[in-house]
């Protein structure tokens, strides 16, 4: 690979060949930093959808990079910006089998007590190529992913931009953009795993994912369950941007967020709702609300500096809310929240639900699921199979590993529909 970086008032021109096609990436645009310039440049087909690994992401993260660096971030990767990992796992029979790139900034702190101690702000990058796993819509045509989730790395960039520009915050806060997403959380699982300062001194997280329809509606804000003290932050955050918000507890959900909230993390994830482009082909930079856009990236650099500049730790409350799989499957209820770290067999848990039946049966995080009733549980496909072939109030016998020695549970099955949200 190739990268080259010019930097200057007026703005950055940069390329990186394409690792698939050895196509150089579309020239940065002249008003590069701008939230819909980077709408635009992300979304554009040239970029190919960016699915995980491919040619075009890899352009989309050197576009991401060179914004970085352009603020003067620190670089938080192993090889500069980059964080490079596996994508394809026995966990993650979709995943290619090449290679993703987290790409990882920080901006230090200034007290010399708590810039040992930071805020994540993220948003995943990667979308759906081609469309050939995960569409709604049409396999074949390019998904550019304007909304989900161009938008969310527009605004991550546009509250990195302002925080950098103004006060140095007393913490540290690391910006994140993350690979994986779409197939898994597989970038975010695996930032949890190499974080680029010490998870037990990151504070919170704030997930940006689908933040460009705002315009005349709401914004759903959820996490609020994760720590009391939201109640208070986000409101007095969004005073002088004056966003409607809809507040839901869940911490764990079908974003990156549920990475870091499986490690006793507070989070919240912005998010201005489904529609009906979501996940089709239609997902296009002219259907972005730019001034909301703009709204929800203030809101971002207000979170993220009140949480930066406050002396006391959020009080975690652990275990709201399940992450929802993304295949529906039936109406039997679990409660288990897998972990996308690779495994040789079985599912590694990340935790479960309070009050959910894997809690009534004694299962816990860092548990490695590998029965349910007759099926044997190899991977994440196969545990969706075997939930789905029971139904609400069956008793099944799980067989699970902890510390390497066999258990078994004997659990009844509650129904989907009235799991806590």
């Amino acid at each position: 690979m190739c990268f080259a970086l010019v930097a200057s008032a007026s703005g950055l021109q940069g390329q990186e060949t394409g690792a698939a096609t050895g196509d150089a990436c579309p020239a940065y645009g002249a008003r590069l930093g701008t939230p819909m310039e980077t709408v635009r440049y992300l979304a554009d087909d040239a970029l190919g959808g960016r699915f995980s690994g491919s040619a075009g992401e890899r352009c989309a993260g050197a576009y991401i990079a060179a914004m970085f660096a352009s603020l003067g971030l620190e670089p938080g990767g192993e090889d500069g910006f980059f964080q490079e990992l596996p994508l394809a796992s026995a966990a993650q029979p979709h995943a290619p089998a090449g290679r993703g790139r987290n790409v990882v900034a920080i901006l230090r702190g200034s007290d010399p007590e708590l810039r040992e101690s930071a805020v994540v702000v993220g948003a995943h990058y990667d979308h759906l190529g081609l469309g050939e796993f995960g569409s709604t819509g049409e396999a074949g045509e390019i998904h550019n992913g304007a909304d989900d989730n161009a938008s969310g790395v527009a605004a991550v960039l546009a509250a990195a931009r302002a925080l950098r520009a103004g006060p140095r915050p007393a913490r540290s806060i690391v910006f994140i953009a993350f690979t994986g997403e779409e197939l898994g959380l597989i970038g975010s699982a695996w930032y949890a795993n190499h974080p680029a300062m010490p998870l037990e001194e990151t504070v919170a997280m704030v997930n940006l994912d689908m933040v460009g329809r705002l315009e005349d509606g709401e914004m759903i804000v959820y996490g609020m369950g994760t720590a009391p003290e939201w109640e208070e932050i986000v409101p007095a955050a969004n005073a002088d941007v004056g966003i409607p918000l809809a507040w839901e507890e869940a911490g764990f959900g079908p974003s990156d967020h549920t990475s870091f909230y499986a490690n006793d993390i507070p989070v919240l994830h912005f998010f201005t709702n489904v529609h009906s482009d979501y996940h089709r082909h239609t997902d296009d930079a002219e259907k972005i609300d730019a001034a909301g856009l703009g709204r929800v990236a203030r809101l971002t650099e207000n979170v993220a500096r009140a949480l930066a500049e406050r002396r006391e730790r959020l009080a975690v409350i652990p275990g709201v809310g399940e992450r929802e799989q993304r295949a529906g499957g039936s109406g039997a209820w679990l409660g288990t929240v897998p972990d996308f770290t690779p495994v040789d067999f079985g599912v590694l848990l990340a935790g479960v639900t309070e009050g959910s039946p894997a809690a009534g049966g004694g299962l816990a995080r860092g548990d490695v699921l590998i029965g349910f009733g007759e099926h044997e549980v190899g991977d994440l496909q196969a545990f969706t199979d075997a939930l789905a072939a029971y139904r609400p109030g069956d008793e099944v016998v799980l067989r699970y590993l902890r510390d390497g020695d066999e258990h078994e549970a004997t659990v009844r099955l509650g129904d989907r529909a009235d799991r806590p949200q």
